[in-house]
């Protein structure tokens, strides 16, 4: 399956997709376009687009009654003592991924105290791991439960987390730990996907599904990948 993730999962929606749709925290954090504006760039250093949008979104009341339901709301928890309201709010089959390591938000991600979110009315409970996550990390992810792993955010730099081909070697380690030592996961591969070689690169170290996101900045590109993709499988 091929995955859409933020920012284009909020807006688009194609045959043979999942649409993510956020990320999404308890309480609005307002300012999206704004911050946009101000930091979203194209870095020919970094090869990559980079953005410090820092998690600004209209808040899970706002998602819950907006965003579609074939979409799978992308949920961030900056404070432990959300994770209840979160649960109540959130209905049990909704499906969910777990936004644990966003790079350009004032607090680091709860990456703890998760396991409640796991249970079997969902068919998606997706956790999303950081490029620069240790083994241990993934160890206790797993051992929390989790069994769908999204590899991987983007990198954290100093203007603030970078996107494309340079995840490529961070997302191949991510995705050949997980699958070598747990092979009862679901991995989800992103992170420099622009030509269907690159999904093949992926399946061959063990992913199970795909994600594009900064691909979409190239609406050509895109739509070339997108039909190599839909004939390839």
């Amino acid at each position: 399956m091929l995955f859409i993730s933020p920012p284009f999962g909020n807006y688009i929606s194609l045959d043979d997709t999942i649409s993510v749709a956020g990320s999404f925290t308890l309480n609005p954090r307002y300012g999206l376009l704004g911050q946009i504006i101000k930091t979203l760039t194209y870095s020919y250093v970094h090869n990559g687009w980079i953005n410090k949008i820092g998690l600004r979104n209209n808040g899970i009341d706002w998602a819950l009654k907006n965003v579609s339901e074939k979409s799978i709301l992308s949920v961030a928890i900056l404070n432990k003592s959300d994770i209840k309201p979160l649960l109540e709010k959130i209905p049990e089959n909704r499906n969910i991924e777990l936004n644990i390591s966003c790079p350009n938000a004032e607090k680091k991600m709860i990456s703890s105290g998760l396991s409640d979110f796991i249970n079997n009315k969902r068919k998606w409970c997706i956790i999303k791991i950081s490029p620069t996550c240790s083994n241990t990390d993934i160890d206790n992810y797993y051992n929390m439960g989790f069994r769908q792993f999204h590899c991987c955010n983007t990198i954290p730099v100093k203007e603030g987390g970078l996107s494309g081909i340079s995840l490529i070697p961070y997302t191949t380690n991510k995705v050949t730990y997980i699958k070598n030592k747990y092979n009862d996961t679901e991995i989800i591969a992103g992170g420099g996907i622009t030509y269907y070689n690159d999904v093949l690169h992926y399946k061959a170290i063990g992913a199970n599904h795909f994600s594009v996101s900064t691909l979409l900045f190239n609406p050509l590109l895109f739509t070339q990948f997108y039909y190599s993709y839909r004939r390839g499988t």
